[in-house]
């Protein structure tokens, strides 16, 4: 087994650049993944005959298990060894891709996504804490952790563009484009990457991580289940009672241990808790975003999948220059200020579209307007990282990395549920008010589950020789449509409004100078763990 001097001896014989390439690229494979299937899922209802059902569970299987094993796998990665870890994410990961792409039903498809989740908790944390345990300088760190929040970042937005491209060879081609990209990941990793563990573990904390993965699974289970039951449906608040339960259960397990998971005291640190605040608010936003948006572009301005995607691209841009400049600056002016005022970049950004994009809006002044949210998304995301990375000891670099990551999850998927539902509430309420009085009653049920499935009711109708009524289906849906966006992204405004007031109220400027001393990976894990 390969100890930290070992990381030290083989991270000066081999160029860092190449160390942090393949890390990135790992990265950008699993968060690439968590957007780029979406495209595809109208096609999945012609060819796999896939129910409403099946497809939400196609996109959410992968976010379920990816959270609910997140935790887990970031301890087993700081006791058993992070590359290997790794490694094994990644072969999980490409192989279960592959297999995605030649199922031929719904039901193996759902499967073939939970396990591509299990190989992504398996590689995403790896990759942070690798980077803590490589680049140990503050600055040299900064800019490596920027640039891995640029990589992340920018893979979840590019995420619909390159599923609209692979979309028009077949659905299947999006599973087997990631299969030889994880599979060059692998290699690089193999190579380059050098072995680290935690040497002070001495066993695995078996109850910590059964309560943490139950925690998760249920408590993102509950959030991907409420807009359908209702976010005050008895179902619903049985889950939040048994999150509660699980969540407590998990502190109190913990207390308890010599050697526990997650030491649960460094909740305590605002520079740990108050950035894991700021990144899961970040996230909530831009999964948000992601989701309307995409609406936007495809229903309300009728263009391709593809063409949706590529008129993203300011915004995976900005994330990525945001990022990039933003930890480095904020080891120069505080954490406070850079994250700070990337909250509240973001929270301009919403309030600008909430009040001012309708339907035929310049898509240079939304160009704009996306790259205003990027730098703020790079600016909060990226640095807050960092913040959480440098408040936890290098040996447990592989858990807090995965607080990093489940952060960022929930903070998706509560953006994905918790505005879709404002949207889809202002929407139908709309829609109910100005639909067409001569539209069949059963039709129009039809055209009040979603924008897209209104625009398909106006295609029908025009076609079946009702042109003016299918114009006024179209309108009243696009009208609904913009009512329900424009109240979401003011919700996603008064988020960050308050994710801005937090940062700005608990996050500290700086970490203590001693934190950050030019020492080898050795001599601060022992540092630590002698204090």
């Amino acid at each position: 087994m390969k100890t930290l001097t070992d990381l030290k001896t083989m991270t000066s014989t081999r160029a860092k650049p190449v160390i942090l390439v393949s890390l990135l690229l790992a990265a950008f494979l699993i968060n690439l993944d968590t957007t780029i299937v979406n495209v595809a899922l109208p096609v999945l209802v012609k060819e796999l005959h896939a129910t409403t059902n099946q497809l939400q569970w196609i996109v959410d299987a992968y976010n379920l298990v990816f959270a609910a094993f997140l935790l887990t796998m970031g301890s087993l990665s700081d006791r058993l060894g992070r590359k290997g870890v790794l490694v094994g994410g990644l072969a999980v990961f490409g192989l279960a891709s592959i297999a995605g792409g030649l199922v031929t039903d719904p039901g193996m498809l759902i499967a073939a996504r939970a396990v591509m989740g299990l190989g992504a908790a398996m590689t995403f944390p790896a990759t942070l804490s690798i980077i803590s345990n490589v680049f140990t300088g503050r600055t040299e760190r900064a800019q490596a952790i920027g640039a891995w929040g640029a990589t992340a970042g920018a893979a979840i937005a590019l995420g619909p563009i390159a599923g609209g491209f692979l979309e028009h060879f077949s659905w299947s081609s999006i599973f087997f484009a990631m299969g030889p990209v994880a599979a060059l990941a692998f290699g690089m990793v193999a190579v380059a990457v050098p072995s680290s563990r935690d040497l002070e573990a001495k066993r695995i904390d078996v109850g910590g991580l059964l309560l943490s993965a139950a925690f998760m699974a249920t408590i993102v289970y509950t959030i991907i289940e409420a807009p359908t039951y209702g976010w005050t449906a008895s179902r619903t608040m049985a889950g939040y009672l048994a999150s509660i339960v699980l969540l407590v259960g998990f502190g109190v397990w913990e207390r308890r241990q010599d050697e526990p998971m997650l030491d649960i005291q460094i909740f305590r640190n605002l520079r740990f808790s108050a950035a894991s605040g700021s990144v899961t608010v970040a996230f909530f936003t831009l999964f948000g975003f992601i989701f309307l948006i995409i609406q936007y572009m495809q229903f309300v301005r009728r263009w391709s999948p593809l063409s949706a995607g590529v008129h993203t691209l300011p915004v995976a841009i900005a994330v990525g220059v945001g990022s990039v400049i933003g930890t480095p600056l904020a080891v120069k002016v505080g954490t406070k200020r850079i994250v700070g005022l990337g909250l509240l970049a973001i929270t301009a950004f919403y309030l600008w579209e909430g009040l001012t994009l309708t339907s035929t809006t310049s898509y240079w002044l939304i160009a704009i307007q996306m790259v205003l949210y990027g730098i703020g998304m790079g600016f909060t995301s990226a640095p807050a990282t960092d913040s959480i990375m440098g408040a936890v000891a290098l040996g447990k670099a592989g858990v807090g990395s995965a607080v990093n990551d489940s952060t960022r999850l929930l903070g998706g998927t509560l953006g994905v549920a918790v505005l879709g539902s404002v949207y889809a509430s202002i929407y139908g309420s709309h829609l109910n008010r100005h639909l067409p009085g001569a539209l069949p009653r059963g039709v129009a049920t039809v055209a009040k589950e979603s924008v897209g499935a209104a625009q398909v009711v106006a295609q029908q109708t025009a076609s079946l020789g009702h042109p003016a009524l299918g114009a006024a289906v179209r309108a009243a849906s696009t009208n609904a449509f913009m009512s329900g966006l424009t109240t979401a992204s003011l919700v996603a405004g008064a988020v960050a409004a308050l994710g801005f007031a937090l940062a700005v109220v608990f996050l500290p400027s700086q970490p203590p100078t001693a934190m950050f001393e030019e020492a080898s990976p050795v001599g601060r894990s022992l540092a630590v763990a002698t204090a």
